[in-house]
């Protein structure tokens, strides 16, 4: 097996278990797989999997300016995200089960596609998390770019083929389900959604005052060193 195609292999098998744990994006397959059907759930799922394959690149090939950019900002992409999902929560709670929408189909699956891949990208601690894998693969300080290249896209491909997977299974049944049971999935979908919401406006707001904190004690450090120069000249010179 050639270097390129064990990479995509290991790419595949991370993107399939970053992919794989329940969040608010697995939250807004399921129910738009309910709601809308299997492509739109697997529409959603592909906005987060390309969200991951951006991060990947930025991880993978060592752009460590934006990645430091984006990291920076942390708090007001989470502020962002977070609303975002409170948002999509409120919006889905509210939502009406409909047998045929009169949007084009088309556009519901753009819609569903971007509102995903901007919600991915404003969590940018993905970064952190892409360049420790890549560091244990050997793609830290001076990468090899045809295996980063190879990594990004089985990241993507493991990804695409959960969310393709668990929008199938889910469209499976979204024929058996009555109104009754599609209302009740929005209703819950929304609370959970909304909860996520809640949560990454948390640790906005938490990662915001433990850095104005950080930045608090390492200005008194400093102060303090500047502050002891003089006494320590004074000292000098008097003892001269």
């Amino acid at each position: 097996m050639s270097m390129a195609a064990s990479f995509l292999l290991k790419g595949a098998a991370i993107g399939f278990s970053i992919a794989a744990p329940v969040g608010p994006i697995g939250v807004l397959c399921i129910r738009r797989s309910v709601a809308d059907g299997a492509r739109a759930g697997l529409a959603t799922g592909l906005g987060a999997a390309t969200a991951d394959a951006i991060y990947g690149c930025v991880a993978a090939f060592g752009l460590t300016a934006i990645s430091s950019f984006l990291v920076s900002q942390r708090f007001w992409l989470g502020l962002v995200g977070g609303a975002f999902l409170c948002y999509l929560g409120i919006k889905t709670f509210l939502s009406k089960p409909v047998q045929e929408s009169s949007d084009p189909q088309n556009k519901r699956l753009l819609s569903a596609y971007f509102s995903t891949l901007v919600l991915t990208l404003t969590n940018p601690a993905t970064i952190l998390s892409f360049v420790a894998i890549f560091a244990g693969f050997g793609l830290g300080g001076s990468p090899d770019y045809q295996s980063a290249a190879s990594l990004v896209a089985g990241v993507f491909v493991g990804s695409a083929l959960w969310w393709l997977f668990l929008s199938s299974a889910v469209g499976m049944f979204r024929s058996r389900m009555s109104m009754t049971w599609m209302l009740a999935i929005n209703r819950l979908s929304g609370c959970v959604i909304f909860a996520f919401g809640l949560y990454a406006l948390c640790l906005a707001f938490s990662s915001d005052r433990s850095a104005g904190s950080t930045d608090n004690r390492s200005t008194s450090l400093t102060a303090k060193r500047y502050a002891a120069v003089p006494c320590s000249n004074s000292s000098v010179r008097s003892g001269s």
